[in-house]
């Protein structure tokens, strides 16, 4: 597992320990691949994930929709 220091808008860190070998698929990118691991094995929903990641709400949901597509798996 490796550690990374997210730093949110309020200068804090925090840490959050994310498995390499989640992003072993090539045809699903990064952030796809991040969003999908903290909403489905870190139980986050997209908000504090958003939050978290420092980006927009539906850009994290959208990244999740197409994690799920391109895997074949359901959506939801």
């Amino acid at each position: 597992m490796k550690k990374n220091i997210v730093e949110t808008k309020e200068k804090k860190a925090s840490y959050l320990m994310v498995p390499l070998k989640i992003f072993r698929n090539r045809k699903i990118g990064v952030l796809e691949s991040l969003v999908e691991y903290l909403k489905d094995k870190e139980n986050m929903r997209f908000s504090e994930i958003a939050k978290t990641l420092d980006r927009h709400y539906s850009t994290i949901r959208t990244s999740y929709v197409k994690a799920k597509e391109k895997k074949g798996g359901d959506k939801k």
